[in-house]
């Protein structure tokens, strides 16, 4: 499984995010601005104070959404990892994690990779672990099987 491959794959699904929190907000500040043009009274007030959570809701997910691709592309695809870290992908019994951003569930070529931070229960739990280690998470055993 190659690291580039993953990355590309959280990529576009952020920037698929980015393109539509883009619309939303660009949506909800035509709404609130409609609101102003046609509306008196405490309904007014209501409904652009609505509307206005909404665009900032809209934009504090826009910025986490990037701060994940800006941190994904801190990643160094020729790096050769010796223990789990960020940037790593690491195979295990219970399943593959990209550690990386906080992402979840993607699939490679119909492989189930988990794209986890190292603040996650399984980063902190596997976090600076080598090939071969097991480790007891939540009443499971991890084998770390492979780190690349």
């Amino acid at each position: 499984m190659k690291k580039e491959e993953i990355i590309n794959e959280i990529v576009r699904q952020l920037d698929d995010r980015i393109s539509f929190l883009k619309q939303s907000i660009q949506a909800a500040k035509e709404s609130r601005d409609n609101e102003t043009k046609s509306s008196v009274g405490d309904k007014y007030e209501t409904g652009r104070a609505m509307v206005q959570m909404e665009l900032e809701k809209n934009r504090a997910q826009l910025a986490k959404t990037e701060h994940l691709k800006t941190s994904l592309n801190k990643i160094d695809l020729h790096k050769r990892y010796e223990k789990v870290e960020f940037g790593s992908f690491v195979e295990t019994n219970l399943g593959n994690y990209f550690i990386s951003v906080a992402f979840g569930k993607v699939e490679i070529n119909n492989v189930p990779i988990f794209s986890i931070s190292l603040n996650s229960p399984v980063g902190k739990t596997i976090e600076a672990k080598t090939t071969g280690e097991k480790i007891n998470f939540q009443g499971r055993q991890i084998e770390i099987k492979s780190i690349s």
